[in-house]
């Protein structure tokens, strides 16, 4: 007589939010509506992203001029005459 094959986790068959990360996965995808990120997450990241920003635009400015084409005259496109 050979033995009933033991489920490896019941995290397939669960319906419900139980807090497990699997469940909590699926019931974020089933109510996007429902999640929202926290007050104090975005105004972190709107810091972190301005603080960037910042650093970019003084990089830039503080980095040498090339000139990209210098070979070529500075004449209006499409005039050949």
């Amino acid at each position: 007589m050979t033995r009933k094959k033991k489920t490896r986790s019941l995290a397939d068959k669960v319906t419900i939010r139980t807090g497990r990360r699997k469940d909590y996965k699926k019931w974020r995808h089933d109510n996007p509506d429902q999640v929202v990120s926290s007050v104090r997450f975005v105004a972190k990241k709107q810091q972190q992203r301005k603080l960037q920003a910042v650093k970019k635009l003084a990089r830039q400015q503080s980095g040498q001029t090339i000139a990209i084409h210098p070979d070529k005259p500075d004449s209006p496109k499409g005039s050949d005459s």
